[in-house]
Formats: C-alpha cells, structure tokens, sequence
C-alpha cells in the first residue's frame, strides 16, 4: 500500500537592477534580477514549499530563515538538495512537480528545458517528472508592471507504508 501526498507552494520576489536573474537554478539574461536573501530563485522557491507541504516538514523559511547568515546569496539549488534529503529521509519519493512562473518579461521558453534537468538532478529525479511553465498577467498587477515575479508549484510525493 503507497501513501499520496499533495503540497503546493507560492512564492514572490521584487525585480531589482544589478541582481543577476537565477529561475529554476539557471542564470538568465535581464536587465534586473529578484531580490531576496537567498539567489532569490522564486521558481525554486515555491517548488520547495510545496514539496515541504507535501511531506508535513513545515516550509522553507522555517528551515532555511533569512535571518541566518549561512543562506545568504546561497544557491536555491544547494537548498533544493538539502530539501531532498530531508524529504528521503522523512522515507518520501517525488512523483512529479508542476511549476509555473509569472513573469511579463523575459520569456523563459529557451531556458525551461535547462530549468527541467537543473531542479530534477538536484531533486535526483528524472526531468520528465519536473514540468516548467510560464505565463504573463497581461500587464496587470505587480508581475504585469514588471515589478516583481511569482510562482505556483504543486507537487507529489510518495511514501510507502
């Protein structure tokens, strides 16, 4: 018998010049990057909640909190490792992620393929089981005007009895 766990994740950052822009653990050309603590990567970011909400492990600024000194400008990739231990060793197994980013600008189509492998070897998934998708608000809101992106991850998970 296989126990399902579902989890979803959110997350936002603002866009600020003279950051370099890091989605899905990949460096991206752009005149602005996300601001954070952290890489800032918001596509990694809510891929980690919502796998952390999935397996009851609490979220990420819980384990990763901005006020350690040890996260700051570190790789949302090195995160997503330590999340996948953690997840192992809760004695859980990914089945699939779908993640999508809100962004008006730039478009990420060229890059979704080497966002796919970067989050799935970091997870020690196949990318086949990670899915990347992007979207504009057509000019409205905060991701419309180009202030800020967001992201909107569910994932899957497995645990055996």
């Amino acid at each position: 018998m296989t126990n399902l766990r579902v989890g979803q994740g959110y997350d936002v950052h603002r866009l600020e010049a003279g950051r370099p822009l890091i989605l899905g653990g990949v460096e991206i050309p752009f005149e602005k990057g996300l601001l954070g603590h952290s890489d800032a990567d918001v596509l990694v970011h809510a891929v980690m909640d919502a796998l952390l909400g999935a397996a009851g492990l609490g979220d990420i600024g819980a384990l990763f909190p901005d006020t350690d000194s040890r996260y700051r400008n570190i790789s949302s990739l090195e995160l997503l490792r330590r999340v996948a231990q953690a997840l192992r060793s809760a004695g859980f197994t990914v089945v699939n992620i779908d993640a999508t980013l809100i962004a008006q600008a730039p478009k990420i189509a060229p890059y979704k393929d080497l966002m796919r492998r970067a989050m799935a070897e970091a997870l020690g998934i196949s990318p086949e089981q990670v899915g990347v998708k992007a979207t504009t608000e057509e000019h409205l809101g905060f991701t419309g005007a180009g202030q800020g992106m967001a992201a909107h991850a569910a994932a899957l998970l497995e645990r055996e009895n």
